[in-house]
């Protein structure tokens, strides 16, 4: 066993180590405008981090989310599918996957996003021989901020510490909630000035700033 056996790094997905921030935007503003709602798309934009369970609220109000919460979710899984085979990887995403799991560290990837793109960014990705575990929107009552996707793949993995790598504000409170810190990229759209507000550990360009990282900096216990 190695000194970094029981220690896990977790990789949000969306923003973080697929370029898909933007395309999750326009798709939900498409799924908006089917049910009659317009909405800008940097608004939407300022919330895709957050769960589908959250964003319909956040973006319009209550109303819309009772009438149309269902629907729009249902719209938007179908509009990304149009999308999706444009989402490329993020510069440095795979090599640092493999470098971490190279260094004996437990990789996760914990994303908010249902669990059939999330396996297909694995498969783009070339990642699934790497991973401890892969936790999606179906493991966690609570998408995020709401740390419950942490919680539910920590649950699953034999670790004392870990970290977060994650692109958005939500992110870093899921973080923060179990005690983690969350290192972040700019890669999802928010400055580097909200990133660090927000608590964030570290913030960097893109992935490839985090290549030879000392990780065991930022590793800590989580409350669970």
């Amino acid at each position: 066993m190695t000194d970094t056996a029981r220690d896990a790094i977790l990789f949000d997905i969306d923003g973080t180590l697929m370029d898909s921030t933007y395309h999750h935007a326009l798709a939900w503003t498409r799924a908006f405008a089917r049910s009659g709602i317009t909405v800008p798309v940097w608004r939407v934009h300022r919330t895709i981090g957050m769960g589908g369970d959250k964003l319909v609220t956040e973006v319009a109000d209550e109303d819309a989310e009772k009438e149309h919460g269902e629907a729009l979710r249902e719209a938007w899984h179908e509009e990304y599918g149009r999308l999706v085979d444009e989402v490329p990887p993020l510069q440095g995403a795979t090599e640092l996957v493999r470098e971490v799991a190279e260094q004996g560290y437990q990789v996760a990837l914990a994303s908010s996003g249902p669990k059939d793109y999330s396996e297909g960014a694995v498969d783009t990705l070339d990642v699934e021989d790497l991973l401890t575990v892969l936790t999606t929107a179906d493991d966690a009552e609570e998408s995020k901020p709401e740390p419950d996707i942490l919680s539910a793949t920590l649950k699953q993995m034999d670790v004392e510490r870990a970290v977060l790598v994650g692109d958005t504000p939500y992110d870093v409170d899921s973080a923060r909630k179990i005690g983690l810190q969350c290192i972040a990229v700019l890669t999802g759209g928010y400055s580097h000035g909200e990133l660090t507000e927000s608590g964030a550990a570290l913030v960097v360009e893109d992935l490839t700033q985090l290549a030879g990282l000392d990780w065991s900096a930022y590793l800590s216990p989580a409350n669970l």
